[in-house]
């Protein structure tokens, strides 16, 4: 446990990509709309648009696609399509449930999410985390959504705890850069694979032993 924080007075974490798989479902509609408009999508494309707000997924695939002022027109057609995913179900990754039960025993956990209040319910409805936390975030729930540090801001404050004296969970750069802004220790479990993190700690998965021992004794 090396390098981990002791004493934590809270735990606030993301939830695409790392609670839930639903960056399958945002990858399925991401795919469908740059097909749509002509263009492949791979990885290079999923790390323009992940961690971002459908908004910023808007203006950043009517850039891509040379279409400017039509950003809002393709966040909506995003917000459509992976509604209709989401309505389908998705499931915990591996090791959130545990990790999280454990951690609650010690601590206050919440959410922090940029996407759309809808989503992040249906979401940790369908994983079986709803029940899990003291309070969950969502992008209308702040002024700035992620990169800026309002939403994990929020987390600590609604949890009663100091930023420094915290801890946030992240699998994406727009995530983790809200998380430093908001003056947290950060640990990284990325998404999308071979993605280089600026956390404190980064971890392949949240069943990695490390983490849940220090989980216990957090």
């Amino acid at each position: 446990m090396t390098g981990l924080p002791g004493a934590v007075a809270a735990v606030v974490f993301d939830c695409d990509g790392l609670l839930v798989d639903t960056e399958t479902c945002w990858t399925r509609a991401e795919t469908a709309i740059f097909a749509e408009h002509g263009h492949g999508f791979g990885i290079a494309e999923k790390k323009l648009l992940i961690g971002g707000t459908l908004e910023a997924a808007g203006v950043a695939m009517a850039a891509r696609f040379g279409r400017p002022g039509e950003g809002p027109a393709l966040a909506s057609r995003l917000r459509d399509l992976v509604a209709g995913e989401l309505a389908a179900g998705a499931d915990a990754l591996p090791g959130a449930l545990e990790l999280v039960k454990t951690l609650r025993e010690r601590v206050p956990v919440a959410v922090a999410s940029n996407s759309p209040r809808a989503f992040v319910d249906a979401a940790l409805d369908s994983a079986g985390l709803t029940d899990l936390f003291e309070f969950v975030y969502a992008a209308e729930d702040v002024e700035r959504p992620k990169p800026a540090p309002d939403l994990y801001l929020a987390a600590c404050a609604g949890l009663g705890a100091e930023p420094a004296r915290s801890v946030a969970f992240e699998d994406s750069r727009t995530g983790v850069a809200s998380a430093r802004a908001a003056g947290m220790y950060v640990i990284g479990v990325p998404s999308i694979p071979d993605t280089t993190l600026d956390t404190d700690r980064t971890y392949a998965s949240l069943t990695d032993d490390e983490l849940t021992a220090w989980a216990a004794q957090a």
